[in-house]
């Protein structure tokens, strides 16, 4: 199950999500469905097309199930997705 503690270790392909923070002023409001994501980057599909953007820099909101609300900073991502999907929680 996806929480707000164990979200960086989750895919993150298929997450509506929306930027609400960016050191690119114009990248702030952006919003849609996360179609790809590489070490350094997420595309993220919207009504005006697809957008790729840095994750270094960015905070990316979305709604997990059940309404729980999470912002995510875009340097904690900052790594291949397949590599960190497959990290272990630390307890």
């Amino acid at each position: 199950m996806i929480t707000p503690q164990n979200i960086l270790f989750h895919e993150l392909i298929g997450m509506d999500v929306a930027v609400v923070r960016a050191s690119n002023p114009s990248l702030v409001g952006i919003t849609g469905l996360i179609i790809d994501e590489t070490r350094n980057t997420v595309r993220v599909k919207t009504e005006s097309g697809l957008k790729m953007m840095g994750k270094k820099g960015i905070t990316l909101r979305t709604r997990l199930p059940g309404k729980k609300v999470v912002d995510l900073d875009g340097s904690a991502l900052l790594m291949a997705p397949e590599r960190r999907t497959t990290m272990r929680i630390r307890k």
